[in-house]
């Protein structure tokens, strides 16, 4: 069976056909020997966008172990009389990249049923676990949901739900901390719709809150999208509030402390294990979640990162050392920021290692090959477990190939047109012309490119 009708085609072909200009770095390598059986500017080092996050899953899993759990606490500094604690309620946050509205309100329950109806001190919010970062990349779209700020407590992946209706006389907006079973509505996120054609979106830091304003225009009747939260602890804050209040627990404006203060915990909500973490980010490719696990690993590593800066570089170090990666550039955990630069050849280096092979390779999303139209091939021949990579003009892929005869291929393809990308002005950088037609040629040809792997490295 011809997997595609370019399988045959040299790579060279394949890259040509797919006009992407720029760069295109490849190698592809049988897993078991480690003989590698093609490549193509192997050597240059390019931006690998959101593949990083398969180096940061190691690197956490590396440091942490699989079965770690992040853990948020809810501490009592006095005792609980009466329904009133003599003292502090501490919020005490670990970078929990998975908690949510729910498991708030789960939290809020819990401190009802301790019989918790008031405090007699403060409520007080330590994200201290993780340093503060005001937005994983400044030069993103102010508007971009993936690109929120990071916090030792963080919530929603650090997001608000913006939703907007066309009345009689305006718009009916709402920003919302929504979830499965619970959706308070938010004032740490505010907006004001605009007489404007461009910018879309504004953000200003108004101290308290985050405002935005959207351009009129762009709204239509109606519809709804995710905006990123600048200040994370205080987002908890106000909705854990609000949750305890809906149990009958009044609590006051939360405080941010530096240090958690010590005392009896009340409760304590656990993630799951970081292996089901791992896959989520993998498959989901959420940058929150990336640069949460590489801080924390960071952590346990001995190091203690005050930027994403400082523990890239801590997860520069441990690729040299532990996976014997020759040219590695990192300078966040998500592949978010286009400074960093991988190597194809470091990449499949990075995928033959026992830890990766053992551990990486299963949390891998699998791939739909498809045919010459771009329809998915659910009778393929060949099996693909891999990471892709998305920014404006570049792309990149990695991971396994299992072709019909049992033979393993680790396999890194990263494309970019650095020149086109650094050409973008400001307001282009979420849509820019061409981008998308770009980005579906660049997977046209990986496709492409396992097929020919896949049929004439199936021996």
């Amino acid at each position: 069976m011809r997997l595609h009708p370019l399988s045959s085609a040299t790579v060279d072909d394949i890259i040509a056909a797919a006009r992407l200009g720029g760069m295109t770095s490849l190698a592809v390598c049988d897993v078991d020997t480690g003989e590698f059986l093609e490549v193509k500017n192997p050597v240059r080092r390019l931006p690998p966008a959101s593949v990083v996050k398969s180096l940061t899953a190691l690197y956490a899993l590396d440091m942490l172990g699989a079965d770690y759990r992040f853990v948020t606490r809810l501490v009592a500094t006095g005792p609980i009389e009466d329904g009133l604690i003599k003292g502090d309620l501490v919020l005490v946050g670990s970078g929990d990249p998975t908690l949510d509205t729910d498991a708030l309100g789960d939290m809020a329950r819990a401190l009802a049923q301790n019989g918790v109806r008031r405090i007699g001190g403060r409520l007080l919010l330590a994200p201290g676990a993780l340093p503060f970062v005001p937005a994983i990349e400044p030069g993103q779209p102010p508007q971009a949901g993936y690109n929120p700020a990071i916090s030792g407590l963080n919530l929603n992946f650090n997001r608000v739900y913006f939703e907007w209706q066309r009345q009689a006389e305006g718009y009916r907006v709402t920003l919302d901390a929504r979830a499965e079973r619970f959706r308070p509505e938010v004032r740490i996120a505010r907006m004001q719709v605009v007489d404007r054609e461009l910018p879309v979106y504004t953000y200003a830091d108004q101290g308290g809150s985050d405002q935005w304003t959207v351009a009129r225009p762009a709204l239509g009747n109606g519809g709804g999208r995710w905006l990123p939260v600048r200040k994370p602890a205080r987002y908890v804050g106000e909705v854990f509030r609000s949750l305890a209040a809906a149990q009958g627990v009044s609590l006051p404006e939360p405080e941010i402390t530096d240090h958690a203060p010590p005392g009896e915990t009340l409760f304590a909500w656990q993630s799951g294990e970081l292996r089901g973490i791992l896959r989520g980010m993998l498959h989901w490719s959420t940058n929150l979640t990336a640069e949460v696990v590489g801080l924390t690993a960071s952590r346990a590593r001995g190091r203690s990162p005050v930027s994403l800066a400082d523990s890239a570089a801590s997860m520069e170090a441990w690729a040299r050392e532990r996976l014997v990666l020759r040219r590695p550039r990192f300078i966040d955990h998500s592949g978010l920021g286009d400074g960093a630069r991988l190597c194809a050849s470091d990449l499949v280096t990075a995928l033959r290692h026992p830890l990766a092979r053992a551990q990486l390779a299963p949390l891998l999303r699998r791939m739909s090959m498809r045919d010459s139209n771009g329809l998915p091939m659910p009778d393929s021949p060949i099996e693909v477990h891999a990471k892709t990579g998305t920014l404006n003009f570049v792309s990149a892929l990695a991971g396994y190939v299992a072709t019909p005869s049992g033979r393993r291929l680790a396999f890194a393809i990263i494309s970019a047109d650095l020149e086109r990308r650094a050409a973008l002005r400001p307001e282009e950088r979420e849509r820019p012309e061409g981008g998308r037609a770009w980005t579906l040629r660049a997977r046209r040809m990986q496709n492409e490119l396992l097929a020919r792997w896949g049929s004439i490295f199936a021996a």
